[in-house]
């Protein structure tokens, strides 16, 4: 995957990771331009090739009255307004296939969750709009079996393509990491670490899901130090408050140390190449 090929991506640096972060979901106009505003000043500082994420809908959760978004067409102009804004791209998942052509006016990576990434149709039709698309590695799923995945983007004629490992299920309500698959990805893609849903901690009884957002910065590490090509993070200036995922999030304060020590570290990696 050329990052070059993403519009607007700044810092096209292949010595330095790149980042996917944001919200979990779009809750309003203001709340997305103010996390995009101190992301993307941290990320210019530390010369991060960065692309904002935020779901334009929750279309994936445990209970019938959790939050699922403001609208999607009012959530996407919303996505549309921070690449404009700011000048970077900007990435939100899809679940639909109706969804692939939507988002694709908006949007410049459509994400395929980890919950649909076998699903044949919605991948194709992602891939037919020629946005770059990431394919999230199902909780379910082995690393080898994501060359499928990505042969479905590929063959329908769309060599924009990257890997995220958002982790696996362990038991019932716990995730982890099996480093061991980032470099056999990296066979078929470029791999992004998902750092904040690889700490989720998934069917609680009380239908929210939980976390280890004090593992962030653990977990980053090892994704940094196992060779990871970006890193995706999920941040908000107050998690308590965010109307999805919450319990998994890295607080906007802490970001830019933890950004400043993982290119510390991607320095150190490379220079032991």
């Amino acid at each position: 995957m050329d990052l070059a090929l993403i519009p607007n991506i700044k810092h096209t640096d292949s010595n330095n990771f790149f980042l996917l972060a944001g919200p979990c979901s779009i809750e309003g106009e203001d709340m997305a331009l103010r996390i995009a505003d101190k992301i993307v000043t941290v990320t210019d500082k530390l010369q991060i090739p960065y692309i904002f994420k935020g779901s334009f809908k929750k279309a994936n959760r445990s209970r019938v009255d959790s939050f699922t978004g403001i609208g999607d067409e009012k959530a996407l102009k919303v996505l549309r307004k921070v690449s404009e804004t700011f000048n970077v791209p900007t990435v939100t998942d899809i679940h639909e296939v109706s969804d692939a052509t939507l988002a694709a006016e908006y949007v410049d990576v459509l994400q395929i969750p980890a919950f649909l990434v076998r699903q044949t149709d919605l991948v194709v039709a992602a891939a037919k709009t020629g946005k770059t698309v990431n394919l999230k590695k199902g909780q379910f799923m082995s690393p080898e079996s994501m060359q499928h995945a990505v042969t479905k983007v590929t063959g329908s004629g769309n060599e924009q393509v990257i890997l995220t490992d958002r982790g696996t299920m362990f038991g019932y309500q716990d995730m982890v990491v099996d480093f061991r698959g980032i470099p056999t990805m990296k066979h078929y893609a470029p791999v992004v670490l998902d750092v904040t849903h690889s700490l989720q901690q998934p069917n609680q009884s009380s239908g929210v899901t939980g976390g280890r957002p004090d593992m962030i910065e653990t977990m980053a590490r090892a994704g940094i130090a196992t060779g990871v090509d970006g890193i995706f993070i999920e941040t908000h200036f107050d998690p308590s408050i965010a109307k999805s995922d919450g319990a998994n999030m890295l607080h906007l304060n802490h970001l830019e140390k933890l950004l400043t020590n993982l290119v510390a570290l991607r320095k150190t990696v490379n220079h032991l190449k």
